[in-house]
């Protein structure tokens, strides 16, 4: 297999989901976090590189993690402060807004970092990815990765409550996507940002080498895959959604989960054939809806034991 290490660096935040003024439970979350327990939950070799706190949330997270399958030996565990925590109120339409409490010390992101190798592969993105305290370090990390060789995924990941920093933030996420192989957004993202419509004005106006891949989600609308050679949609199953909340980070996941196992380097992208992209799509369309179906932020034990069997062979339609 190509990829040695799967590694996914953000924010980890603990998240407590209310729904009609009343919680419906906790759980530990962070975008990066999310897509890290469903590989996890896979059985794939993935680390997360991430910050937490030295309190009785952080070890309730690193027990978390530990029991997933998460690697975490490059997490940075701070003693000045507290593990963030999000409120996350659910809507009528069961979308999700947050009310974040974060109380980091004054030297973000003191990590031992991996020495990344060719065709490693290294998901990054939200607010995290653009953050000033922490922009050093990530910048000497992912340029190192692109160095090497590896496989880039940006998520932007840019909500509305940040739009008010935009101005400020604008230049480090045209800097993420320079670097980035696969860039993998919402509509909301790129409307918030750019003030785009479509798959096709983002890549015609921000993606200055046409080498970059642009996997375009638009919730429960269809998924536009746009490169230089390749141009394809694929729809999404109309489903009953419990939260949101996961939907993307999973898409994420099953990305990821399908360039594994289909033994993709990084130099692979762009030889491999419609239908190939159209079954790693379809892969991460199904992580996707699995999760909105849900009040979990990833997808369960259960619909991992499905996919995979004791010798990690896949089950399902695409036949990986």
């Amino acid at each position: 297999m190509k990829h040695k290490r799967i590694f996914a660096i953000g924010e980890t935040i603990y998240d407590i989901l209310f729904k009609d003024g009343q919680p419906l439970g906790g759980t530990a979350g962070g975008a990066m976090l999310n897509t890290a327990v469903s590989l996890g939950r896979m059985k794939l070799p993935i680390h997360l590189i991430s910050e937490i706190g030295k309190d009785d949330i952080g070890n309730s997270i690193i027990d978390f993690l530990n029991g997933n399958d998460v690697g975490t030996r490059y997490v940075y565990r701070f003693k000045e402060g507290s593990s963030a925590i999000a409120i996350a109120f659910l809507d009528e339409n069961d979308d999700a807004s947050y009310t974040f409490y974060k109380n980091y010390p004054a030297k973000r992101l003191n990590a031992r970092f991996p020495e990344i190798k060719e065709n490693d592969l290294v998901l990054f993105g939200s607010f995290f990815s653009i953050t000033k305290e922490i922009r050093r370090p990530l910048l000497k990390f992912l340029r190192n990765a692109k160095k090497a060789g590896a496989i880039i995924i940006y998520d932007p990941n840019f909500r509305k409550p940040h739009i008010k920093d935009l101005p400020l933030v604008k230049k480090y996420i045209l800097e993420n996507i320079d670097l980035a192989d696969i860039v993998r957004g919402s509509g909301e993202d790129f409307k918030l940002i750019f003030g785009l419509n479509s798959s096709k004005e983002v890549c015609g106006k921000i993606f200055a080498d046409p080498k970059k891949i642009l996997i375009y989600t638009n919730g429960p609308k269809k998924v536009h895959f746009n490169s230089k050679y390749l141009e394809f949609t694929s729809k999404v199953p109309q489903i009953t959604t419990l939260s949101t909340v996961g939907a993307g980070d999973n898409f994420n996941a099953g990305i990821i989960y399908s360039l594994t196992k289909l033994n993709i380097g990084q130099s692979d992208l762009h030889t491999l054939r419609r239908s190939e992209w159209e079954a790693i799509i379809d892969t991460a369309i199904t992580f996707g809806t699995i999760v909105c179906e849900s009040y979990e932020n990833y997808i369960s034990k259960e619909f991992a034991a499905k996919i995979t069997d004791k010798n990690g062979k896949k089950k399902a339609k695409n036949n990986f």
